[in-house]
């Protein structure tokens, strides 16, 4: 599977961690995360290939949780809910969110990054 890079083009984290993948010549596939989130499938096979925990996934600190009080609401919300409400706003989603069919990463640290995607 090509890499997957879901990104905001106004998150400057975003925008260092695609600058850093192609300046290091890696090629991947750009998805706007409001215009292009991704779908419930593959927000499913992303949390089964990292066998974490779904609320990982939420961007935990963004106004959109808060405004939807998202931390006392997804304890009660099943899987199936979770990753829906997930597919259906992409700035619910932390980000970047980069995804082989192998390996994800949440979020830009500079050293985890390179060590995941460049040092292959």
């Amino acid at each position: 599977m090509t890499i997957q890079f879901f990104g905001y083009p106004k998150c400057s984290t975003c925008n260092m961690a695609s600058k850093l993948l192609r300046d290091s010549g890696v090629e991947f596939v750009y998805h706007h995360i409001v215009e292009d989130p991704p779908s419930k499938e593959l927000l499913k096979e992303m949390l089964d290939t990292s066998n974490g925990d779904l609320k990982t996934f939420f961007n935990t600190s963004g106004m959109k949780y808060r405004e939807l009080q998202l931390k006392d609401k997804l304890p009660t919300m099943s899987e199936e809910e979770q990753l829906a409400l997930l597919a259906t706003d992409g700035m619910l989603i932390k980000r970047p969110l980069v995804f082989d069919g192998k390996q994800l990463t949440f979020g830009f640290k500079e050293e985890h990054f390179t060590n995941s995607w460049i040092s292959k």
